[in-house]
C-alpha cells in the first residue's frame, strides 16, 4: 500500500507545530512546507532552524519546500531566490525543492520554452547538487502553461545529465489537465493528489479552487492513475494538495483527511 504525505496547503490555517501535529495524528511522517502561506513559515520569518527542530519534535520527515515559482525564467532574481530556498531547504532538513514553471501564458513558444527550460536545469543542477536537494519539476496542466508536457521536462533534465538532480512531480490534476497519457514513474520523485467534483466545470476551465480531497464523486481518475504509477514502479508518497476553500474550512481536518486516504486504499 502506498504511503501518503501532508502538503500545508491542506490545512493552511495550521500553524506549522500544529501542522505537523495533524500528520503524526494520521499515521504519517512526511509533509510538505510551503513558502506562500502568509502569516505562516516560511514568509512569517521562521528561521530553518526553528522548523528543523520543530520537525524533529514530532519525528516529521520534511519532503520538499514548495517552491520556487516561474523556475523556467532565470534571471538575476529568480538565482537569488533559488539560492534562498535552496539554502533553507538544507538548513531545515527539506529533502527536495518543488519547481514551479511560469504559467502566465509566456515562454510558450516551440524553442523558446525547450531553450528556457534548458538554461533554468543547467543553473539549478549545481546549486541543487552542492545542498544535497533534489529539484522536484512539476508540469502544469493549464493551457497557458510554459511548461505542460512531463515528457519535455524528462528529455531536459537528461540533456542536462540531471538524472540524479532532478526528478518529476506527477500532479493528478495536473496529469489530467495536461492529458499526456504518459506515466514516467521511474522518474517521478512525488506524487500530488487532489480531486475535483464540480459536474459544471469543464476540464479546461478546472483551476486550484476546484481542488478537493479526493472521493467517490472525483472526475480525475486519481485512483486509476495511482494504480497505474504503482504498478509502474513509483514507490514514493502521495501527498495532499488540495486548493478549494471548501478543503481549508472544514472543522475536522483530520476527519475529512482520513476519509480520503480510507477511500484512496479502499479502491486500488
Amino acid at each position: 500500500m502506498p504511503t501518503f504525505a501532508i502538503n500545508h496547503m491542506t490545512a493552511p490555517a495550521l500553524a506549522l507545530d500544529a501542522f505537523f501535529a495533524l500528520a503524526v495524528s494520521l499515521g504519517t511522517s512526511a509533509v510538505e512546507i510551503r513558502n506562500d502561506l502568509d502569516g505562516n513559515a516560511i514568509l512569517d520569518g521562521t528561521t530553518p532552524d526553528e522548523v528543523k527542530a520543530l520537525a524533529e519534535r514530532h519525528g516529521i520527515t520534511i519532503i520538499s519546500i514548495n517552491a520556487l515559482q516561474r523556475f523556467n525564467e532565470w534571471t538575476p532574481a529568480r538565482a537569488a531566490e533559488a539560492r534562498e530556498l535552496i539554502d533553507y531547504a538544507a538548513a531545515c532538513g527539506a529533502k527536495a525543492l518543488v519547481l514551479v514553471p511560469k504559467n502566465d501564458g509566456t515562454g510558450q513558444a516551440d524553442g523558446e520554452r525547450q531553450a528556457n527550460l534548458g538554461q533554468s536545469l543547467t543553473e539549478l543542477k549545481p546549486l541543487l547538487d552542492a545542498a544535497g536537494i533534489i529539484g522536484l519539476v512539476e508540469p502544469l496542466g493549464f493551457e497557458i502553461c510554459s511548461l505542460r508536457s512531463k515528457r519535455e521536462a524528462v528529455e531536459a533534465i537528461k540533456a542536462v545529465g540531471g538524472e540524479q538532480t532532478f526528478r518529476l512531480v506527477h500532479d493528478t490534476f495536473h496529469h489530467h489537465l495536461a492529458g499526456e497519457p504518459e506515466l514516467f514513474a521511474d522518474f517521478t520523485g512525488l506524487v500530488h493528489i487532489s480531486g475535483v467534483e464540480d459536474p459544471a466545470v469543464s476540464v479546461s476551465d478546472m483551476r486550484d479552487g476546484h481542488r478537493v480531497l479526493v472521493g467517490p464523486a472525483d472526475r480525475l481518475a486519481n485512483t486509476s492513475q495511482i494504480k497505474a504509477l504503482l504498478a509502474a514502479g513509483y514507490t514514493g508518497p502521495l501527498s495532499f494538495e488540495p486548493f478549494s476553500p471548501t478543503v481549508h474550512g472544514v472543522a475536522d481536518p483530520k476527519a475529512a483527511i482520513a476519509e480520503s486516504i480510507a477511500f484512496i486504499r479502499e479502491n486500488i
